[in-house]
């Protein structure tokens, strides 16, 4: 009963419940991290390395490789390695949205993060903190919470004469917070069926024991159905599908005909959607969201842009 509960509180809290303003919490002490920067060597998917070609096909296969490499690079927006900072990690779960919004901030920049998956039903990993949620981010010893604020200061770290974020791009920063994650548990705990699936895939990916896994499953699913349908009455929720798709559909008319509500590459917003949405991509209230809706063409782009993670194994 007791692990029930607490598998009830967790997903609550990480995959529906909005995120207040933190508390003030003390800097987290870093004594047992060491400092490091990593040089890392990037190749395309599609490189290949050949031993001898003749010297036309090599030539054209460096212009091809060269063209591949450069599109695939000026996707990213790494910053100045004098503002690049030593040391990130991040505690997380790695189905929860808001982590994921951090996630994609960190890769999008190819800043190389470390990542602590914390048990959410003992939470051991993150006792050294007097604030109890996640994502919790340390950036060279200074502890930062909440995924926004987050992003606020680190997005301020590494460009730090960039001008203040659109009253536009702030909007819609807000409207990801406050309206786009309340779609997302009466999606995937519609049924018995997607809690099932949903939880089978959480249970796989989380920091659980053989054990834990089980009941995460079952438990966790039979608690958020019944939760789900809370939530529905809570955000006047009549059809859950109807609401997904119609916040998908509300946030690619923003986009009036950009690429990215940035334009011609991804700000706040646009990485803010990609976070929160990226969990629930591939289950079935994902595929049916990309669909039924015209959010798939975006959100392709946003794959491509962010491109492959930048994390590093600790």
């Amino acid at each position: 009963m007791r692990t029930g509960r607490a598998v009830q509180s967790l997903m609550s809290r990480a995959l529906s419940l909005p995120r207040g303003l933190p508390p003030s919490v003390a800097g987290a002490s870093t004594a047992g991290l060491a400092a490091e920067r990593r040089s890392r060597w990037w190749f395309p998917p599609n490189a290949t390395i050949v031993k001898s070609v003749p010297v036309g096909v090599a030539a054209a296969g460096v212009m091809s490789f060269s063209l591949t490499f450069a599109t695939v690079a000026e996707a990213k927006e790494r910053p100045p390695m004098d503002l690049l900072p030593k040391e990130v990690v991040l505690y997380q779960y790695q189905a929860c949205p808001f982590c994921n919004k951090v996630r994609a901030f960190l890769d999008y920049h190819d800043i190389p993060y470390k990542v602590v998956e914390v048990n959410p039903l003992s939470k051991k990993e993150i006792k050294w903190s007097d604030y109890k949620k996640v994502p919790i981010l340390v950036v060279d010893g200074e502890q930062l919470v909440d995924s926004s604020e987050i992003i606020n200061i680190l997005n301020h770290k590494i460009n730090p004469d960039e001008a203040a974020t659109s009253e536009e791009e702030a909007k819609w920063r807000r409207w990801v917070d406050d309206h786009l994650v309340h779609m997302l548990s009466p999606n995937i705990y519609r049924t018995t069926a997607e809690a099932l699936e949903s939880f089978d895939y959480f249970s796989k990916i989380g920091n659980f024991s053989f054990t834990e896994k089980f009941a995460v499953k079952y438990m966790g699913a039979a608690a958020m159905y019944m939760v789900s349908k809370k939530l529905k009455k809570k955000y006047n929720i009549t059809d859950e599908r109807a609401a997904l798709y119609d916040a998908a559909n509300t946030w690619t008319e923003a986009l009036n005909g950009r690429s990215f509500l940035g334009g011609s590459k991804p700000n706040l917003a646009d990485l803010a959607v990609f976070g929160v949405l990226r969990p629930i991509r591939h289950l079935q209230a994902g595929r049916d969201m990309v669909e039924n809706t015209k959010i798939g063409e975006w959100y392709d782009r946003m794959e491509s842009a962010v491109g492959d993670a930048s994390r590093i194994n600790a």
